[in-house]
């Protein structure tokens, strides 16, 4: 029904946002992540999944197109309502989060309220391949293929750790050239990835 709302921010609360748009204050639940983005009296541009139930209806708001994404994904895992997911959503930014649950890192999961390890678990086995996925999809459309000299990466090495950075926002250049000269073979793809960012934000 509402793709987003571009207006003023006219009241923060927590996990909630109003965006004044023409003289209509429409609420938002959010993340404390959206929260951090916003400012009182500012404008501001919400991505929004309208829900409706059966006791009455919410509309969601996010900064960005990916942690509206992930909040959908999030919420078609059994057992995660839009509460947990909003929590999930509040401990870290939304590529962080991706990472995460592309490499199986229960334990960030758990440290938002009200998730515990079986819940966590359950989003690192329903939602790992379908970001892997989306990401490979994402190379398949254009993405330039490995070049000469990139360390020899076993494919189940080489398709999580370039998805887990594909993810964060890098491009497929980046990535290899990251990734190029690692000793890979005595290394588990969450220290391949570790290696790579370390190498990327110098």
């Amino acid at each position: 029904m509402f793709y987003y709302l571009n207006g003023t921010v006219a009241h923060i609360g927590p996990y909630l946002a109003v965006i004044d748009c023409g003289g209509v204050g429409y609420e938002c639940k959010t993340t404390n992540y959206t929260l951090s983005t916003l400012k009182k009296g500012e404008k501001a541009k919400l991505f929004t999944i309208f829900s409706v139930r059966q006791d009455g209806f919410d509309l969601f708001g996010f900064s960005s197109l990916e942690e509206r994404n992930l909040f959908q994904m999030l919420t078609g895992v059994s057992g995660v309502g839009p509460k947990a997911a909003l929590s999930i959503l509040s401990t870290s930014p939304p590529s962080h989060l991706a990472l995460s649950i592309i490499t199986g890192d229960v334990k960030s999961l758990t440290a938002a309220q009200g998730v515990g390890k079986k819940i966590a678990q359950r989003i690192v086995l329903e939602l790992k391949d379908k970001l892997a996925k989306e990401r490979s999809a994402a190379a398949d459309s254009g993405f330039p293929a490995v070049p000469a000299g990139v360390a020899p990466i076993p494919e189940d090495k080489q398709g999580e750790a370039s998805a887990a950075l594909a993810v964060l926002g890098y491009s497929q250049g980046e990535i290899n050239a990251a990734l190029r000269g690692l000793d890979t073979a005595n290394l588990s793809v969450e220290e391949v990835i570790k290696a790579a960012l370390r190498r990327m934000v110098k």
